[in-house]
């Protein structure tokens, strides 16, 4: 094989994904190892659907793909590896933190579903484990991962699939309504809510409470989270969370508002420590809620064998 597989990055239900390094070159890469025993014929689909996507994908804020083999047992889906893990991860770690910095971060967001908007593309899972860094050092270099639900050519709608994460699904997808694009544009909203705010605009209980929360989209910006906060920002997440779609603002609107005009010296002058605290709780309880899930799932996978 071209590469030597390493250490256990991830695993999920039937993949795990694994470090490597390419034998020639000595380059480190990221490679999904898919089993293919009991793999759905409609989940290799959309994995073949996944590959495609991402080989029309060039853009310095996405996730680079770099190959892909077919052997009998499994596929693997090599990709670029960013040591730098997830975005929130380290936005947690800091020991400031202002608005311009959040800012920075929906900007670089922004980029990369622009192009992949452009394009076409929707990837209809945005959400914070799907934002990963470049280096362990900078900051800037955002890039949008997991194209595992991506769809080409969405424009006309698909009532058929709802896929998405539960407190970050456009409403329209939970209707089982026609939709588009603009479900990215959505779940971007949310996160501008979390990484200024610290924690997410809807929350409850259980997922049914949760999806009705979402369904009406009302929402709050807490005084005691939201004063330092600036009221272009506080419009750009009001102009992103509306349940209408046809009304929310498109990539190209977005860009264009005011917030990301603004003066970087002054959103810098917007002291958001207060918020981290709270970011600091919201990111542990979904790491520990991610890690539940994994477990479950590979047990299930290990079941599934065990009876074959």
């Amino acid at each position: 094989m071209v590469y030597k597989l390493g250490d256990v990055l991830g695993e999920g239900a039937f993949s795990v994904v694994k470090l490597a390094v390419n034998r020639k070159t000595g380059q480190k890469v990221a490679v999904k190892c898919i089993d293919r025993q009991g793999l759905p014929d409609e989940d290799e689909n959309s994995l073949r659907q996944e590959v495609a996507i991402m080989k029309s994908l060039k853009h310095t804020n996405i996730v680079e793909f770099i190959d892909f083999f077919e052997e009998e047992k499994f596929f693997y889906v090599v990709l670029e590896f960013l040591e730098g893990g997830e975005l929130f991860d380290r936005i947690v770690k800091k020991n400031f933190y202002n608005e311009k910095e959040a800012r920075d971060v929906v900007k670089v967001i922004l980029d990369g579903m622009k192009y992949c908007h452009d394009k076409g593309i929707a990837h209809r899972d945005m959400k914070p484990e799907n934002l990963l860094l470049t280096s362990k050092e900078d900051d800037s270099f955002v890039k949008i991962a997991d194209f595992g639900f991506a769809i080409h050519g969405v424009q006309q709608g698909d009532r058929d699939t709802q896929c998405g994460t539960p407190g970050f699904v456009a409403p329209e997808v939970l209707q089982n309504k026609s939709y588009d694009k603009s479900v990215d544009m959505w779940s971007i909203g949310v996160i501008t809510f979390i990484v200024l705010g610290g924690y997410p605009p809807f929350e409850a209980d259980n997922d049914y409470k949760l999806f009705r929360k979402i369904i009406k989209g009302k929402f709050e910006f807490h005084n005691n989270y939201w004063c330092e906060v600036s009221a272009e920002a506080k419009d750009f997440i009001s102009k992103l969370l509306v349940v209408d779609s046809q009304s929310r603002m498109c990539c190209d609107e977005a860009h264009r508002h005011p917030w990301l005009q603004r003066d970087a010296k002054e959103l810098a002058g917007h002291d958001l420590n207060n918020n981290l605290a709270a970011l600091k709780k919201y990111q542990n309880n979904r790491k520990f809620r991610a890690a539940a899930n994994a477990i479950i799932a590979v047990n299930r996978m290990n079941k599934k064998h065990d009876g074959n």
